[in-house]
């Protein structure tokens, strides 16, 4: 967990993310496209920003779960895959 807990989360991290799940490069069209939309909707960069408020405030606490409630939580989160 802590290699996550080190990581830059910022707007390119995002992007290279969703642009490597959709199987896209940083500078194809999809992710030009997401790229505008973000920088020019208010709804999804508000979104966005309390994703980063969000993210920000998990990292600030440090909370011990147990492996069980874990590995539900990041089910839920559909993040079971990331490690």
């Amino acid at each position: 967990m802590k290699e996550h807990e080190e990581m830059n989360v910022n707007c390119g991290v995002v992007l290279k993310h969703i642009c490597e799940n959709l199987g896209e490069e940083l500078h194809s069209e999809k992710c030009v496209a997401i790229r505008a939309h973000l920088e020019s909707c208010p709804k999804c960069k508000g979104y966005f920003s309390s994703v980063e408020t969000t993210i920000d405030m998990y990292r600030s606490y440090t909370v011990e779960l147990s492996e069980d409630i874990h590995a539900n939580l990041m089910k839920y989160l559909k993040l079971d895959d990331c490690k």
